[in-house]
């Protein structure tokens, strides 16, 4: 490739991170989900939500970096896992988990006891 045919793809590419940097996350919990999900801080290298997950709530599709997850208080649920059986979840107040990016919900699990999870986003 020429070098004037380089120069003229750089400004379409600047455009496009301008663009994509603009257009907000359209599987962010927060807002799809403002009855479940809150932000609760947030600078440009870190988002902190709090998950408030409680018994009959249905979590729309939705999507998350890679976070840390904090638990605000002792909390259990039974969900599916993929292979038509069920498993416990259960944390204690304090404990802190890793998670992987994942896009996931659409599903109602079934809360044993409502839970209180911060979860710190990585940018």
């Amino acid at each position: 490739m020429t070098s004037q045919k380089i120069l003229s793809v750089v400004p379409l590419l600047l455009l496009a991170t301008i663009v994509a940097a603009a257009v907000p996350i359209p599987l962010d919990p927060i807002k799809i989900a403002p009855h479940i999900y809150e932000l609760k801080f947030e600078n440009d290298r870190v988002r902190v939500i709090e998950q408030i997950l409680r018994r009959g709530d249905t979590q729309p599709l939705h999507a998350h970096p890679d976070r840390l997850l904090v638990y605000l208080q002792t909390c259990a649920w039974i969900e599916d896992d993929g292979h038509g059986g069920k498993r416990m979840q259960k944390f204690k107040y304090g404990d802190v988990a890793w998670a992987a990016a994942e896009t996931h919900g659409g599903s109602n699990p079934e809360v044993v006891q409502e839970c209180r999870i911060l979860e710190i986003e990585l940018s």
